[in-house]
């Protein structure tokens, strides 16, 4: 875990958020800020919200009320594309890639689908040295250079993450959300991504939703705990896990970091 600051920039600002389902309110007022080279946690039990926090940060969904800020810039309006093209990446809880192209194709498509060239009508889009060389870094940091010419079907479930991964980075993000990335994993798997988020913290904001308290208590700088919507503690993780409210509501009575539903 790294020294986090004040003095970082916010990358990532949510104000005064909401999101109402008919009388329910997912998320109910909350406010947070993710800084530039910091792994921000969003934790709490089932129903707490965090799915659709994220999902309002990314653009999938449309806030109801209050305000979204990247890099200092409104964008609580525009598209999930439109955020992804102003320096936003994001996975998702379920696999999103390209099982039966190879791992080097689901990267390098990731990579064309935000490169900021125009079309070309004629010739090879494989010719794109600057994509080649964003999806050929992006399989480097992520350990997967290696398996650039296989099938993504044929990868274990946590290299499956690790593409995920390796795709958000092919678009060349400042901001990057991960939602569950160590969801159904052996320890060995576990333990390769933690790695990797941790290296995601070097260049980028990350805001992490995670189950696995170990891990999570190992990666973040800060963290945001939620219940019912709402934002019940935020603040350096030996603060957040002595609060009484999140003992009571999801560590556990000793405010230990020994796992739970998210």
């Amino acid at each position: 875990m790294s020294e986090a600051g004040h003095s970082q920039t916010v990358s990532l600002q949510a104000i005064s958020l909401s999101k109402h389902f008919g009388g329910l309110s997912a998320v109910a007022d909350v406010s947070l800020d993710v800084h530039s080279d910091e792994i921000h946690a969003v934790i709490g039990p089932n129903g707490a919200g965090k799915s659709t926090l994220i999902n309002l940060l990314s653009g999938d969904m449309q806030a109801s009320a209050g305000a979204i800020m990247l890099d200092g810039r409104n964008v609580t309006r525009l598209a999930a594309e439109r955020r992804a093209g102003a320096g936003m990446g994001r996975s998702y809880q379920k696999t999103t890639i390209f099982q039966q192209s190879s791992v080097y194709q689901n990267v390098r498509l990731a990579a064309q689908a935000h490169s900021k060239a125009p079309l070309r009508m004629f010739g090879s889009a494989m010719s794109d040295v600057a994509v080649n060389d964003a999806a050929h870094a992006a399989l480097v940091r992520t350990g997967l250079a290696s398996r650039a010419a296989m099938p993504a079907n044929k990868l274990s479930h946590g290299e499956q993450r690790q593409l995920e991964i390796a795709m958000v980075l092919a678009t060349g993000p400042r901001i990057i959300l991960l939602d569950e990335p160590l969801a159904g994993m052996g320890l060995q798997e576990a333990r390769r991504i933690v790695d990797l988020i941790a290296s995601l913290r070097e260049g980028h904001a990350v805001l992490l939703v995670e189950h696995d308290m170990d891990a999570v208590f190992e990666l973040a700088d800060r963290l945001t705990v939620m219940q019912d919507g709402r934002v019940i503690a935020s603040g350096l993780p030996g603060e957040v896990r002595t609060d009484p409210a999140v003992r009571a509501a999801y560590l556990g009575a000793h405010g230990g970091a020994d796992g739970g539903a998210a």
